[in-house]
C-alpha cells in the first residue's frame, strides 16, 4: 500500500512516539533515546531499529527541506493571539 507524503510522516512520527508539534532537536533526542532501547546489540530487533532510522531520516529531512513562507496571513497562522487580541479591542 503506498501511502500519502502526510501518512508517511504521521506514520513517521506515531514511530518516533512524537506529537505533531516538534523541532529538530525534539527528533534527534527521541531517535537517541528509542535507539538506545532498541538497538540490535542491546536485544533489540533489526526490523525495529531500520523502522526508527527510517522515520528519523524522513522528518529530518522534511524539516530541513521545508521552505517558511513570511507572508501576512502565513504570520497570522504562526502567532493567532496578536490578531485575535487586536479583533476584540474595546
Amino acid at each position: 500500500m503506498i501511502l500519502s507524503p502526510l501518512e508517511e510522516l504521521e506514520n513517521a512520527l506515531e514511530i518516533l512516539q512524537l506529537p505533531k508539534v516538534i523541532s529538530k532537536k525534539d527528533i534527534k533526542e527521541q531517535y537517541h533515546f528509542l535507539a538506545k532501547k532498541n538497538h540490535p546489540d542491546v536485544g533489540g530487533s533489526v526490523e525495529k531499529m531500520e523502522s526508527l532510522n527510517y522515520a528519523y531520516k524522513l522528518l529530518t529531512k522534511y524539516i530541513e527541506e521545508f521552505r517558511y513562507v513570511f507572508d501576512e496571513d502565513e504570520i497570522s497562522k504562526q502567532f493567532p493571539g496578536v490578531d485575535y487580541a487586536n479583533r476584540f479591542k474595546p
